[in-house]
């Protein structure tokens, strides 16, 4: 399949996509796997569909993350080299120097180390949601628990004093979705100078922390550039934080819209796990993988796809391909192939996967024992989504508790 330069581009992420995108990715897997579309801002991308060729197409070093494949010139956020230089722009050489520096903090040993801290985080939000229904009859799940937990634990690993760690959050929303191109200006420009500034602030005075750790790497064996520095510190900051919160929030959603499924993991507490699996593949917020560049030609599915063009790995239509998962659209606890794409695979494998295993399932655990009586504060299909051709997530998600049901000690 190719297409006709002279023909325009389909347009895919309108209204239709805003109120339901998995309804748009079915029509399209429908079609075919591979598809030449415009993204809302007009450049074109190649949208790959089907679960196979999106899970190959990971794994394939013939797709790059770097920037300097593409042949269209493609920018993204046109972030400064500072922010630029992470590991989801760099390949396997460069990717791999760099991981090695960070990943021994966030191996499963270490993160298992880290537990009781986590869920002390979760203790002290789980109190401040319940203080806030308490006093006001409901409270927004994601200001006063999703989105803060996250934003401690991560934060808390760089040492990042709390006022600032919200500050740095709201910068990166405004980043991922923003209201104008200057809005986006300023985040990034924000981002940039924080971090540069935080990083001066640690070199003066460096403690036991993952990011004087990535200061002395540079600075005492050069195993590191000074933008490659202050990346890695944008990435694990940004992405350690904000992921985490969405992640937590659509958890959320979907298990106060599925009761049944509810009751019985409260009945069944060891069926926690199993249920984290399967809310990464229904619920998971990204709806595509980081964009690729093909080095060469390759053939997916019956389109070739030329070297250099944008090319979209859509999780979310991946992780609903009814010809990898039976019945996709539903939600099942108890589904056998918990195998899902929601962390990576491949090279580019989330290097925080079970830092955010171990927040989801802790803090969901929180939610399901200490507050059996909590549930939306209104209809399901009144939840206001914040949704780009990028990720999917609440804005907000008022909640209240049931009257008379009991809560536990918190």
């Amino acid at each position: 399949m190719t297409h006709d330069s002279a023909t325009p581009l389909a347009q895919p992420f309108g209204p239709d996509f805003l109120a339901d995108p998995h309804a748009v990715f079915a029509r399209l897997r429908e079609k075919g796997s591979a598809h030449r579309l415009a993204l809302p801002d007009g450049a074109p991308v190649w949208l790959v569909t089907h679960e196979r060729d999106v899970r190959r197409g990971l794994a394939d070093p013939r797709f790059s993350v770097d920037k300097q494949h593409s042949g269209s010139g493609f920018k993204g956020f046109s972030l400064p080299p500072a922010l630029d230089a992470n590991l989801l722009n760099l390949d396997a050489g460069d990717h791999l120097r760099l991981r090695r520096l960070v990943a021994q903090g966030f191996t499963p040993r270490h993160v298992d180390g880290m537990r009781n801290h986590i869920q002390s985080a979760v203790d002290l939000f789980v109190r401040r949601l319940l203080g806030r229904l308490e006093a006001d009859g409901q409270a927004d799940l994601v200001a006063e628990f999703a989105r803060p937990l996250p934003l401690k634990v991560i934060g808390d690993l760089f040492v990042v004093p709390a006022e600032e760690q919200e500050l740095f959050s709201e910068w990166i929303s405004s980043m991922l979705s923003p209201t104008s191109g200057d809005q986006l200006v300023r985040a990034i420009g924000n981002i940039h100078q924080y971090l540069i500034d935080l990083v001066a602030s640690r070199r003066a005075s460096p403690g036991n922390d993952i990011l004087s750790g990535l200061i002395a790497a540079r600075d005492e064996d050069d195993r590191l550039t000074e933008d490659e520095l202050v990346s890695l510190a944008f990435l694990i900051l940004g992405a350690g934080s904000e992921s985490v919160q969405h992640h937590i929030s659509n958890a959320v959603v979907t298990l106060l819209d599925h009761p049944d499924q509810l009751s019985e993991l409260r009945e069944e507490p060891g069926l926690l796990p199993a249920a984290v699996e399967e809310l990464l593949r229904y619920a998971h917020p990204n709806l595509s993988a980081i964009r690729r560049f093909p080095t060469e030609p390759v053939d997916v599915g019956e389109a070739r796809i030329p070297a250099g063009d944008t090319v979209l790995f859509s999780l979310a239509s991946a992780h609903r391909d009814p010809a990898r998962y039976p019945q996709p659209d539903r939600f099942d606890i108890h589904r056998l192939d918990k195998d899902h794409l929601a962390l990576g695979h491949g090279l580019h494998y989330c290097l925080g996967a079970a830092l955010a295993r171990t927040q989801i399932a802790l803090a969901l655990d929180a939610l399901l024992r200490r507050l059996p009586g909590l549930r939306l504060a209104s209809a399901p299909e009144n939840v206001r989504w914040r949704t780009t051709f990028r990720f999917r997530a609440p804005r907000d998600l008022p909640v209240m508790l049931d009257q008379g049901a009991p809560t536990a000690t918190v």
